[in-house]
């Protein structure tokens, strides 16, 4: 069973979501928070494995670091977070704050069902209408990219979950090292310097698929 914990200003909202997530028999409500501080309170004591999380269009910057915080601080959970307004997402901010999946305010109830089943499997879930703001670097548009190889494919795909090398080596029985020496290859061949970067474009090129 998939724990889930919801959070929106609007008690409309929240037993909306509420409903979603009890509509699927994978899926079990364990809290439900109307703002950040009770969140940052309970989350810990109710370790869900998704935060369904309203946005809106309450999008100031520091809710990605408030998201941060809890992740650094009180307990390691995706979440996934729905907004009304898509360009003002920054989306590599979201990211590293811990945000597994964005889907718009329009979603469908299965959408959003399948977005969290997806994210407790440690996948990241976004929207076809966000792939169009992930930055592009501009030097990836006129270089010619070097192959990477399978295996460096695979690391990438793993980057995308947000594992960290020691998950990585573990899940492909290798060592940490080797893990450094392909995510720097990686870097090199993509000519990126962060692995926000680096899913980013596999993305775009198509070698990896969110």
């Amino acid at each position: 069973m998939i724990r889930v914990m919801v959070v929106a200003t609007s008690p409309l909202v929240r037993a909306g979501l509420a409903a979603v997530v009890t509509s699927n028999s994978q899926l079990t409500i364990v809290g439900s928070a109307s703002d950040f501080d009770v969140l940052t309170r309970e989350v810990g004591q109710l370790q869900p494995d998704v935060v369904l999380l309203d946005l809106g269009a309450n999008l100031q910057p520091s809710i990605w670091e408030k998201l941060l915080l809890i992740q650094q601080q009180q307990y390691p959970v995706g979440f996934l977070v729905i907004v009304e307004e898509l360009e003002s997402i920054d989306l590599e901010a979201a990211i590293h704050s811990g945000v597994r999946g964005l889907l718009p305010s329009i979603s469908t109830e299965s959408e959003i069902v399948a977005a969290a089943i997806a994210i407790a499997d440690g996948l990241v879930v976004l929207h076809p209408d966000f792939l169009e703001l992930l930055p592009m670097p501009e030097k990836i548009v006129t270089a010619s990219v070097q192959t990477l190889t399978p295996r460096e494919i695979e690391v990438l795909g793993m980057l995308v979950s947000g594992l960290g090398n020691k998950a990585i080596a573990k899940h492909l029985h290798i060592s940490e090292h080797t893990v450094k020496f392909h995510i720097s290859s990686i870097f090199q061949k993509l000519g990126v310097s962060t692995r926000t970067e680096a899913v980013t474009v596999g993305v775009r090129l198509g070698l990896i698929m969110l």
